[in-house]
């Protein structure tokens, strides 16, 4: 039985640590946390996940929130300027919905099947030592884990990585009490508020450990006016903040917010940290070597959405590298392919996009967005690519692709008489 050592217990670790038990693998987790204390602790992430990444967790039978994570069938864009509406407000519905479980639940529901299932855990922050002394003992060794300086053993790719700074500063509060919109689709509606120059705006909706909630999180522009949460000391200080600079910067939504109280103790997240594409292959000192996977590899900003849909789609892809490699030797050779099959199906499209959506809009963009809004196939088109974002380089990125699209929806709209 083939061994494989995974260092990390977050959506990308254990997806694929439960995936290959299934497969009949001898599997064993490093986690710096117990299920208790991850399920106690404060938030990690925002984590929306699209359609076909919850299809893997389905596929799997580790799904285990139907009926309980709000589905979010509506998607919900604009445009802020300095006046008290936005000058875009469109909504498109999505083929099929998405849903957010806050990874407490989650990760801690995941480790604890793991063990049922005869997984190995051991609760231990790993260093680079205690890797050098485990890898003899195991077929092959991923790294699901950036923190304890685990990420800076696998070398930075500056050609896929442009920036050299944090591009947004991020704070997050689960909150209850946010109010629907009544001229609006529901409270199962993604929003997503562009503030040119300042930075976003993100709501969605989410089941987290006290049970259905709405998350709020600014994406602020370094040094601009919603990056101003370095001297927070409290989270009902965070909340008050927040509160502060919607009034200010978003005061189209005042109606939904006035009544908010954060879900529970554990439930603010603020920081930011550079966007970056790492090697996939690091050597530990004895000479052998590890796979990086999930954000130690391609660690993508927030803006998007994408993390825990990138993590889902590593998780599914090594799965099924490893299973289709039999029991051949996992070298350096292996582990390189598993990870430009990753980057090749959905990891260079989303972090080409992400980076751009990092800049100030160009006016194609803007044009497009803004266009969305009288036809819906531009609206659709947009809301869906986020579930794949290989589409986005086809219209959405480039100008002059942009500009046949943005014709071709206009002329088919002109020749049925719209």
């Amino acid at each position: 039985m083939l061994k494989v050592l995974i260092v990390g217990a977050g959506q990308a670790g254990l997806q694929l640590a439960l995936g290959l038990q299934q497969h009949g693998y001898d599997v064993t987790v490093m986690s710096a946390r117990t299920a208790d204390e991850i399920e106690n602790g404060t938030i990690m992430s925002s984590q929306f996940q699209f359609d076909s990444t919850l299809r893997f967790e389905r596929d799997l039978g580790i799904y285990f929130w139907e009926g309980q994570a709000p589905h979010t069938p509506f998607t919900r864009f604009m445009v802020g300027a300095e006046g008290p509406t936005p000058v875009v407000d469109w909504v498109s519905p999505l083929k099929k919905p998405g849903a957010d479980v806050d990874q407490r639940l989650k990760m801690a529901r995941w480790l604890r099947l793991f063990e049922e299932n005869g997984g190995r855990l051991i609760i231990q922050s790993a260093t680079v030592a205690d890797l050098d002394t485990m890898a003899g003992a195991h077929d092959l060794v991923i790294i699901a884990a950036g923190k304890d300086g685990l990420a800076e053993m696998f070398q930075r790719d500056a050609s896929r990585s442009p920036y050299t700074a944090p591009q947004r500063m991020l704070s997050v509060v689960y909150v209850n009490g946010y109010q629907p919109d009544p001229a609006g689709p529901g409270d199962h509606t993604v929003e997503f508020h562009m503030l040119p120059g300042k930075g976003e705006m993100i709501v969605m909706p989410a089941l987290t450990v006290s049970g259905p909630c709405h998350i709020l999180f600014f994406e602020a522009v370094p040094g601009g006016p919603l990056d101003v949460f370095g001297d927070i000391r409290s989270p009902q200080q965070h909340l008050e903040r927040f509160l502060e600079l919607l009034e200010l910067h978003v005061p189209w939504t005042r109606e939904k917010y006035t009544k908010l109280e954060l879900t529970d103790a554990g439930a603010t997240l603020r920081g930011g940290f550079t966007p970056v594409v790492r090697h996939p292959v690091a050597t530990l000192p004895s000479g052998g070597r590890v796979l990086g996977m999930g954000d130690v590899v391609v660690a993508n900003d927030p803006i998007t959405g994408q993390g825990a849909n990138m993590a889902a789609k590593f998780a599914a892809v090594y799965l099924n590298a490893i299973v289709q490699h039999g029991d051949r030797p996992f070298d350096a050779a292996f582990m390189e392919r598993a990870f430009e099959s990753f980057w090749t199906l959905h990891g260079r499209a989303t972090t080409e996009w992400t980076n751009i959506m990092l800049q100030p809009p160009p006016p194609h963009m803007l044009e497009l967005l803004g266009a969305a809004g009288q036809f819906p196939a531009i609206a659709h088109r947009y809301t869906e690519a986020f579930d794949d974002p290989n589409d986005f380089l086809e219209w959405f990125t480039d100008p002059d692709k942009a500009a046949v699209y943005l014709a071709e929806v206009v002329g088919a709209a002109s020749g049925s008489g719209r």
